[in-house]
C-alpha cells in the first residue's frame, strides 16, 4: 500500500469528523467506536474461517477504518496520532525480534515472552495479570488469565485437578438459592470448563465456535428436513435431531 493510500483514509476520516462532515461520525467517542472495532474484528476472522479472500480484503479495510477512526479522535483531543500508532507498533515489532533486526543469536516465540514480561515488569501495574485487555470476549480472557498465572506457577499440574473442579461447580450451581448466586456460580463453572480445556490443550474459544456452528447446521437440516419442525412437540424435533445427526455421521 502506497503512503498515499493510506493518506487518502487519514484525509477521508479528518473530513468525516471535520465541522463539515458527517453527523454521525462526529458524534462519535472512543466508547462507541470501540464495539464496532470489536465486531470488525470477528467478521476478519470469519472471512478467515471461510477462506473468503475477497470478503477478507473487505473485512480488513473496515478494521483499518477503525484504527484510523480511533487515531483521529486521539489526534483531536492531543494524544497521538496514526503516525504515532504506526511508530509505536514498528518499535515494538523490531524490539522483540531481537534476533531479527538485533544483534541476538537465538528467538522465537520463547524470547517473545520474556521481553513482553520485561516490558509489563517496567510499567507500574507489575501484576501477571496486567495487560490482559477487559474488553476480550470472557471466554478468551479466562484462558489469557489462567495462562498468565500459570507462567508464575499457579496452575494444575495436570488435567485432573480442573476436571475435579468442574464437578465441584456444578454442586454449588445446584446448591445456589438466588437468580445472584446462580449467575456466580454459572461463572465459575465455565471459568473451570475453560480451564480444564486448556490442560487439555483445546483453544476453548475456537472448540465453542466449532460447537456453535455444528448446532447451526443441524437446526438448519432440521428445518429443512420438516417444514412444519416449529409445531412439532420436543420428542418429535429430538428424534429428528438425532436423524440429522446419524446422517451427518454417515
Amino acid at each position: 500500500m502506497s503512503s498515499a493510500g493510506i493518506e487518502r483514509l487519514v484525509a477521508i476520516m479528518a473530513r468525516l469528523r471535520g465541522p463539515d462532515g458527517c453527523e454521525w461520525d462526529r458524534a462519535q467517542s472512543f466508547a462507541t467506536i470501540a464495539p464496532y472495532t470489536i465486531e470488525e474484528a470477528y467478521e476478519v476472522a470469519d472471512a478467515c474461517a471461510r477462506d473468503d479472500m475477497a470478503e477478507l480484503k473487505d473485512e480488513l479495510g473496515d478494521l483499518l477504518l477503525q484504527v484510523v477512526f480511533h487515531s483521529r479522535m486521539a489526534e483531536e483531543a492531543g494524544h497521538f496520532a496514526l503516525a504515532d500508532v504506526v511508530t509505536a507498533i514498528s518499535d515494538k515489532m523490531e524490539r522483540r525480534h531481537p534476533h531479527i533486526f538485533g544483534d541476538v543469536a537465538d528467538g522465537g516465540h520463547h524470547l517473545w515472552e520474556v521481553i513482553k514480561a520485561e516490558e509489563r515488569a517496567a510499567k507500574a501495574d507489575r501484576s501477571a495479570l496486567a495487560g490482559v485487555a477487559i474488553g476480550l470476549p470472557a471466554l478468551l480472557r479466562a484462558e489469557k488469565l489462567q495462562k498468565r498465572a500459570g507462567r508464575v506457577g499457579f496452575d494444575w499440574p495436570d488435567t485432573r485437578g480442573p476436571r475435579a473442579k468442574i464437578t465441584e461447580e456444578i454442586a454449588e450451581v445446584e446448591a445456589a438459592t438466588t437468580p445472584e448466586e446462580i449467575e456466580e456460580e454459572i461463572g465459575d463453572l465455565l471459568f473451570a470448563t475453560t480451564n480444564w480445556a486448556r490442560k487439555l490443550g483445546v483453544d476453548p474459544e475456537a472448540a465453542l465456535r466449532g460447537a456453535n456452528g455444528k448446532f447451526e447446521r443441524r437446526f438448519r437440516a432440521m428445518e429443512a428436513a420438516d417444514e412444519r419442525f416449529a409445531e412439532r412437540s420436543l420428542e418429535e424435533q429430538e428424534a429428528l435431531w438425532q436423524r440429522v445427526k446419524a446422517a451427518e455421521r454417515a
